[in-house]
């Protein structure tokens, strides 16, 4: 606590500035946001498959926001950076939802691939590519009927000099491994790119001219995938995450690096940054207790506790009756020590630290931007 106590008295506002690389830049109107549950700020609640329970989202939010964590997500820093609203989600029908500077279409449980009777959820890339569409085509016809709704609605221009934001490819990856192979899930990978950039093309015809495109993180330290594939020691790398798992992430940045390189060559009039999440992520495990943190795999909210405080059986904040006795997977004291929220996805205090870092400008590819604005409160 010591340790802690000092770091949290070091928070400081930090500027960011960095040289100009192309013509890329991070001051955008909009932001159409693409992924899975690292993104999502409503859509799978929104749909009513899924219900979100305390204490999820009790940082920020005081209450569950749509949101899988314990606060804020990487996308809603993003969002602070650009001096821009949180997104709302696509399907968020409650509460006057303004879509003036963007809109959300992540859900959690999406993959690239197109989904499949036994998906989790429904709404694969290609699905979200399909809203946006629609949801493009709606507002253009709202606008033309020449009523007030540019204060609820983003302009027409808004679609080009948006910025189209990309998080998915994880549940493609890790859901394989309960049915596949190591050597299958990597021969899979160029037909999941294929497939992502059809999506991104469709976008890209529509207007679209600047693509954010965020690699998957290092899936073998999930807790999930520790607690179900690494009970062997020898499947663990040095880190105690599962070899296998990263193995894949690792291929799969390396062949979506190697697209993100192709199209910026293709689309010579639009901007394509890869943003190298991974490497932030596996630098944030390997090096947690210099950052301020105490456990880098176990989850905060769970049950079984240590070392992994995670059961499949129970998500974080419900109560079930396992083994003929009523528990509930409940939060931890301090989520501001751990990197793992619920053992799938990352703490508000992680997501802060990958956002600060990824405004740095030294993880994408081109590198951004000139002069960059940005305030930020990190947590060293």
């Amino acid at each position: 606590m010591a340790t802690k106590t000092r770091i949290l008295q070091i928070l400081t506002l930090i500027s960011i500035s960095l040289p100009l690389a192309k013509s890329i830049h991070f001051d955008h109107p909009a932001v159409f946001n693409f992924g899975d549950s690292n993104s999502d700020t409503g859509n799978l609640v929104s749909a009513g498959i899924e219900t979100l329970l305390s204490p999820n989202g009790q940082i920020y939010f005081k209450n569950p926001s749509g949101r899988y964590s314990d606060g804020r997500l990487i996308v809603d820093f993003l969002m602070n950076a650009m001096e821009l609203p949180f997104l709302n989600a696509y399907l968020d029908s409650v509460g006057l939802p303004s879509f003036k500077t963007g809109c959300n279409f992540a859900a959690a449980g999406s993959n690239i691939l197109p989904a499949t009777a036994t998906s989790i959820c429904p709404f694969s890339f290609g699905i979200q590519v399909n809203q946006f569409l629609r949801f493009k085509a709606r507002v253009l016809e709202l606008l033309a009927k020449g009523k007030n709704f540019s204060k609820y609605l983003p302009t027409e221009d808004f679609f080009s000099k948006g910025l189209y934001m990309f998080d998915i490819g994880q549940n493609d990856l890790a859901g394989a491994f309960y049915s596949k192979t190591l050597d299958q899930i990597l021969a899979s990978i160029p037909t999941i790119l294929a497939e992502f950039e059809t999506g991104l093309k469709k976008l890209y015809d529509q207007g679209g001219r600047n693509f954010w495109i965020h690699n998957t993180g290092p899936l073998g330290c999930l807790t999930q995938n520790v607690a179900k594939f690494g009970t062997d020691p020898s499947k663990l790398d040095e880190r105690g995450c599962v070899s296998s798992h990263n193995e894949a992430a690792k291929l799969f940045n390396l062949q979506l690096h190697a697209l993100a390189k192709k199209l910026q060559g293709q689309y010579a009039d639009a901007n394509v940054v890869y943003v190298d999440i991974f490497s932030i992520k596996y630098e944030l495990i390997s090096n947690y207790s210099r950052y301020g943190f105490e456990q880098p795999i176990m989850a905060c909210c769970g049950y079984g506790g240590p070392p992994l405080n995670y059961d499949s059986q129970i998500t974080c904040g419900q109560t079930k009756t396992l083994n003929g006795t009523s528990v509930t997977a409940k939060g931890c004291s301090d989520s501001t020590d751990y990197v793992s929220w619920d053992g799938i996805h990352y703490t508000e205090a992680a997501n802060q630290f990958v956002s600060s870092k990824i405004l740095t400008g030294k993880y994408s590819d081109p590198p951004f931007s000139d002069k960059m604005p940005f305030l930020l409160k990190l947590k060293f």
